[in-house]
């Protein structure tokens, strides 16, 4: 066995004890705890910071973890489901609890996305103008004002003669 490890089972970088900073090596409760805080939301420059690296050396080693920030909240509430179902199906009232509870989350989570994309809401969809476009639309309502006050004005006229 020629990889030395330290008290706490970490593999022990070959530079250990030489000059410069010895080499991150990325463990497996490192990679779990960044998917975790990728989970959570956590900007790469925060999880760098609690990992005690540096941007680069969280891209290097962390990179596959980092990529799936889209669908990384996703799995973390999936892997808390799976548990809490475990635990209920054990017969644990307190985790029958927080699963009633995950489920509310859920469902009302579900509804939001579901009234978000439904055509035809509520909410009027508010037509984006430009500036031109606006300047057109006005100049339009200023000339038909000025064209009905002058037929006004012609008719007006007509019937005083």
């Amino acid at each position: 066995m020629s990889e030395i490890f330290d008290l706490f089972g970490d593999p022990v970088p070959a530079n250990w004890g030489q000059r410069g900073r010895p080499e991150h090596i990325a463990t497996q409760q490192n990679r779990n705890r960044v998917s975790m805080l990728v989970a959570l939301g956590w900007s790469n420059a925060r999880i760098a910071a609690a990992m005690f690296v540096t941007l680069p050396t969280l891209r290097k080693h962390y990179f596959s973890e980092l990529k799936y920030r889209d669908v990384a909240r996703d799995r973390l509430n999936a892997n808390l489901a799976t548990k809490l179902w475990s635990l209920f199906m054990d017969g644990n009232v307190g985790a029958a609890r927080e699963f009633r509870k995950f489920m509310e989350v859920n469902d009302r989570m579900e509804l939001e996305r579901s009234m978000a994309t439904a055509p035809g809401g509520d909410k009027p969809s508010a037509e984006r103008v430009g500036k031109k476009q606006l300047d057109a639309r006005r100049a339009a309502d200023a000339d038909a004002d000025l064209t009905a006050e002058l037929e006004q004005e012609a008719t007006s006229q007509n019937a005083v003669h």
